[in-house]
């Protein structure tokens, strides 16, 4: 049953038993479903702590209260954003600009290149292949015709190094979960291999074709599958066409639950490489087993999560690894395993952050991170330098993998105003050729994007990107929408989106905020927005809404935050600290309840960036900014739009859930606070196209009532 159009469910239905009716909450003249509340108070360390909505913390498709919760809400989101002004002119131009041919980075095995394109409107991206760079592209996989709907999604694909056998991934309406299966490519058959409860691994076929290794958790009980902590993952070797139960245990840590496992096959096939992770940081133990001992057990090279080891390739016994060890901004080393207590320095860290490392035709290909755009250097394996790759102008260059042997790479290229364009560089002469260019219906120059640096509460300087139309002048005026993260070691660097650009051409300033706590500059940098200083992410984000307002862009009237995930407990954490800055807020996706997120599927992994409420010395700097608890009755918030989707198993959708209900109980103003929960729809994975437009227009259409502005809608821009 649809939670979006069902509308035969009433109000009666959310009476649950010992629980206590709210009365309807009215804010003037807007109407919320009734919410009930219970008695839920919990005890951390000392301290009493209500919690009357946990019962929406209750998995939507198993709990029929919290699905006539969500159809009650759905109902009354819908139905306002659906009388908006200028929605059906928004989704009109939305779809306009969508439609123009996408394609990925292509890579090779054997004679055929592999690459991914979409034609415009395709809910999916498609799998092709072809022989050569002139080749006439052929058909693998097409995601779109396996559901009507558009929610079966093709996920990680890994081509065997024989190119006999294709291993792919199904992601099922937007779930973490992954099935694999497997094509024999020359037939496209289908094989009769599916493995399943596979979560956070890709696959890593052995030298022979014969198989692959990857790792999977346990089957959960019945009913927990979106709800459960993710423990005892363990690695297999899958042998092509036999049972998944017939698959070989590699190696598990009964004694270790919380740790996860990524193993991968060394390009030699000597070696498989296990590396050790347990939460987000990026600091990993690491394992090796010699493939050519039958009976070898993996041996330990690195027995501690103080670093980061990213293994990168080997020549024989000498690994090399990307590591942060003594040099927080980066730098890559050789282990030999015959000596593996020594580490010879081979790429030296340098005053920029390297974000990665990619070992392609006897080369380090590392990209740097030079206040948040790509800079991307050639080292050879002495680690001295070759010469550094020249981009096509300012933005992020990704891409550039390969095999050693190879002497040509890709990588992509974008900007905020500059869709992704492929470039094939040759790895020998050092040249650059524009391999594949998007033809759109705007046009790139159009557009300005600057960067400026604004200071934080405390005097830290904070990069901030700024695009919008050239022919805006700042005026005090502009609806302005600003975005940030700032968390995870993640770095928000100035990439395009469709979305956004539409927001411009309606006459929108976009600003993206590079924020404490993401990766921008290293180690320090990301540490800066952690757990006990969580707050200066908060405050930075505060800080750039103010520089706009300060610098003429805009004023409280016109500005509006969005953030996705932790990005939405951003967006929650400054709406509750400064509901007077912003007129709207949209938090998506997000970590809402900071006392119980641990308890949830991936919940777990986040205690790195977060701390824990379990900790007594990490509770009360939880509780003093988690969105959820810190709302304020009686107070006069921001219009509000909460987004979220009832099979999201990383950020569970009860976090959402929870703070729309406590936001609809004490909000004062006039203005909307609502919720659109969105059905077969994950954490974003997977979405297809449809319903990113169908999300998208919802949002600028809100955010165009609530900035109080008359967009521009015609695809020309208009200069009058």
């Amino acid at each position: 049953m649809s939670l979006k159009t069902s509308s035969q469910h009433g109000l009666a239905h959310l009476a649950i038993n010992g629980m206590f009716l709210m009365t309807m909450v009215q804010a003037q003249q807007f109407e919320y479903p009734p919410t009930e509340k219970d008695s839920q108070i919990d005890d951390y360390h000392g301290k009493t702590v209500a919690d009357p909505y946990r019962w929406l913390e209750n998995d939507v498709r198993e709990s029929p209260n919290v699905h006539a919760w969500v159809e009650a809400q759905n109902r009354v989101t819908f139905d306002y954003l659906e009388r908006l002004p200028y929605r059906q002119e928004i989704s009109e131009l939305l779809t306009a600009l969508w439609d123009y041919e996408k394609i990925g980075n292509p890579f090779r095995r054997g004679n055929w290149y592999y690459f991914w394109k979409n034609d415009g409107l395709q809910n999916q991206n498609v799998l092709y292949r072809q022989i050569g760079l002139q080749g006439v592209p052929e058909l693998v996989i097409d995601p779109n015709t396996w559901s009507e709907d558009g929610t079966l999604a093709l996920g990680t694909v890994s081509v065997s190094d024989d190119g006999r056998f294709l291993a792919y991934s199904i992601q099922d309406g937007g779930s973490d979960w992954r099935t694999w299966r497997v094509m024999e490519l020359a037939s496209r058959k289908i094989l009769e291999d599916e493995l399943k409860w596979v979560k956070f691994s890709s696959v890593s076929w052995t030298r022979d074709s014969r198989g692959f290794f990857y790792s999977r958790y346990p089957e959960p009980e019945e009913g927990d599958a979106f709800q459960s902590l993710n423990k005892n993952q363990q690695v297999f070797y899958h042998r092509v066409g036999t049972d998944q139960q017939r698959d070989v245990l590699v190696y598990r840590r009964p004694d270790q639950p919380d740790w996860g496992f990524d193993a991968k096959v060394s390009e030699d096939g000597r070696y498989l490489i296990l590396t050790v992770w347990k939460g987000t940081d990026d600091r990993y133990r690491v394992l090796y087993r010699d493939l050519t001992e039958p009976y070898a057990l993996p041996l330990e090279l690195i027995d501690h999560f103080e670093n980061e080891y990213t293994f990168l390739g080997n020549d024989g016994q000498v690994f090399y690894f990307k590591t942060d060890l003594d040099a927080p901004n980066g730098r890559v080393v050789a282990i030999d395993l015959r000596d593996p207590k020594k580490r010879r320095d081979l790429v030296p860290e340098t005053k920029e952050t390297l974000s990665s490392v990619h070992l392609v035709g006897n080369a380090f290909v590392a990209e740097y991170l030079k206040d948040a755009k790509s800079r991307v250097l050639l080292y050879d394996l002495n680690g001295d330098l070759v010469r550094e790759i020249v981009l096509p102008g300012i933005g992020t260059a990704s891409g550039f993998d390969g095999y050693r042997t190879d002497t040509e790479t890709f990588y992509s290229f974008t900007s905020i105003n500059m869709p992704s364009a492929i470039y094939r560089y040759d790895i020998l002469t050092g040249k650059s050729s524009l391999f594949r260019r998007p033809e759109t219906l705007f046009d790139p120059e159009d557009y300005l994007v600057k960067q400026v640096f604004c200071p934080s509460k405390d005097g830290t300087k904070i990069p901030l990107f700024i695009a919008h139309r050239k022919d805006l002048e700042p005026n005090g005026k502009l609806p302005t929408l600003l975005y940030g993260y700032g968390g995870f070691n993640i770095s928000l660097l100035p990439q395009f989106s469709i979305a956004n650009l539409a927001w411009m051409k309606l006459g929108g300033v976009y600003v993206q905020a590079n924020l404490r706590g993401g990766g921008e500059y290293g180690k320090e940098w990301h540490q800066a927005g952690t757990k006990h200083r969580k707050q200066n992410v908060f405050d930075d984000f505060i800080a750039a809404a103010q520089w706009l307002i300060e610098h003429d862009y805009t004023n409280p009237d016109k500005l509006a935050i969005r953030g996705g995930s932790n990005g939405g407990l951003l967006v929650g954490a400054c709406m509750n600290q400064r509901p007077e800055l912003y007129a709207a807020c949209l938090p998506a996706v997000g970590v809402m309840d900071m006392l119980r997120f641990q308890r949830f599927t991936a919940g777990r992994f986040w205690v790195d960036d977060y701390g824990s409420s379990d900790n007594p010395e990490d509770f009360p700097v939880l509780y003093a900014y988690s969105p959820y608890h810190n709302l304020k009755a009686g107070t006069d918030y921001p219009a509000t739009l909460i987004t979220t989707a009832d099979t999201d198993d990383r950020v569970v959708p009860g976090h959402s859930f929870k703070y729309a209900a406590r936001l609809q109980e004490y909000h004062a103003g006039s203005d909307p606070v609502l919720i659109r929960i969105e059905t077969r729809a994950g954490h974003g994975a997977g979405k297809p196209t449809e319903k990113i437009i169908e999300e998208y227009t919802d949002q600028w259409a809100f955010l165009v009532k609530h900035l109080d502005f008359k967009p521009q809608l015609n695809l020309t821009e208009d200069r009058d």
